[in-house]
């Protein structure tokens, strides 16, 4: 069996998407990340998203290939890196997809007057959960399936990641075609296909997240950069 005879046809109602989820798993395995994506996208149809922070570029054009015209989906946290931003723009404009920003419910403004000033310094998971958390459960609230660019190399605690995988808590099935992939792999695809990335990368950045809470970090540890000082290493978006 290949990876694309898995999706041979749309889930229909009476499916159960966890299996499914698991099935994919086990018979995705050794597949190509194209034909992981291209698997989801034979499955689940307008009914997959796909997820980017837009530090690189690398999974907008996986999805571009597959399916132009595919959903991406950007959480714009009004805390970005003016850099971030600046790529978000220039995905809109350069490749086949259509992203679309996600923005909360309150302005940093108005979550300043409920929550006191700089909630990312006193609470950052609160704030994460506010900023990043809530608009994407409601955006995925409409799609059946959701790609990322999560991979096992990321750090210690993605070092499971599976390739295909039943979301609990939002009733959804998750796909991670790059799971697999080393940090070579990704550069090495950036290079071979001319690919944006954040211009941070340039400025000793190694993992990109909002700009209050992400510093420059060692290569050795490229999330290190993230909420640096303390024990969060995780958002909350992939628990």
């Amino acid at each position: 069996m290949t990876a694309l005879d898995l999706g041979h046809r749309a889930p229909q109602p009476s499916d159960d998407l966890r299996g499914l989820a698991r099935r994919a798993n086990e018979e995705l395995a050794g597949a190509s990340a194209l034909d992981i994506l291209s698997w989801a996208y034979a499955t689940f149809g307008a009914g997959l998203a796909v997820t980017s922070s837009l530090a690189d570029t690398v999974m907008v054009h996986l999805a571009e290939r597959v399916a132009p015209g595919i959903d991406v989906l950007f959480l714009d946290t009004g805390y970005h890196f003016a850099e971030t931003i600046g790529t978000r723009d220039a995905v809109a404009a350069i490749h086949n997809v259509n992203l679309i920003s996600l923005t909360p419910a309150q302005s940093v403004a108005e979550q300043d007057a409920t929550w006191g000033k700089d909630l990312f310094a006193s609470d950052p998971d609160q704030c994460c959960a506010l900023r990043k958390t809530a608009p994407l459960d409601a955006a995925l609230a409409g799609y059946t399936a959701w790609a990322s660019g999560v991979r096992r190399a990321d750090s210690a605690a993605r070092a499971n990641t599976p390739l295909v995988e039943w979301d609990m808590r939002r009733k959804i099935v998750k796909v991670f075609p790059i799971a697999a992939w080393s940090d070579d792999e990704v550069a090495d695809y950036i290079e071979a296909n001319s690919l944006l990335v954040n211009p941070l990368f340039e400025d000793g950045y190694t993992s990109i997240g909002c700009a209050p809470c992400t510093t420059r970090a060692s290569a050795d540890d490229p999330r290190a950069g993230r909420w640096a000082g303390l024990a969060k290493t995780e958002c909350g978006i992939h628990r």
